[in-house]
């Protein structure tokens, strides 16, 4: 599994300790530094299930200034949506977890963590 992160975000703090605490197999990449692509970002898309404007953080300076509150929401816009996602990747919501079983979500609550965590390694003694 990986998990996308911006290493000042608590929540995404805390899913990494998650991760840990049940020993999960996973790598990090920290979006910020390491953009996805405008192909990534569909894949991603495709395994959440969702639209670019659901994983956009619409309150960031950059959102505001672009003015995508009032971008339309049409099958037709998501290339804009994901060209601003690829450029400005501070405006992709986190941490977002893709899972080894194909499946990813975006980690924000603690219930849609857990439907990605592995079952606890039992430690040898």
């Amino acid at each position: 599994m990986e998990i996308w992160i911006n290493p000042r975000c608590g929540k995404c703090r805390a899913a990494l300790t998650e991760l840990e605490a049940v020993g999960a197999n996973y790598t990090v990449r920290r979006y910020l530094e390491d953009r996805p692509t405008a192909a990534e970002l569909e894949q991603v898309l495709g395994r959440l299930l969702l639209d670019p404007w659901d994983i956009t953080r619409l309150d960031e300076p950059i959102a505001k200034e672009l003015g995508m509150r009032d971008w339309s929401r049409e099958d037709g816009d998501r290339e804009r949506w994901i060209a601003a996602l690829a450029e400005h990747s501070i405006l992709i919501q986190r941490p977002i977890i893709t899972a080894d079983d194909g499946h990813a979500i975006v980690a924000r609550t603690p219930e849609a963590l857990r439907s990605v965590l592995p079952e606890p390694t039992k430690k040898k003694r």
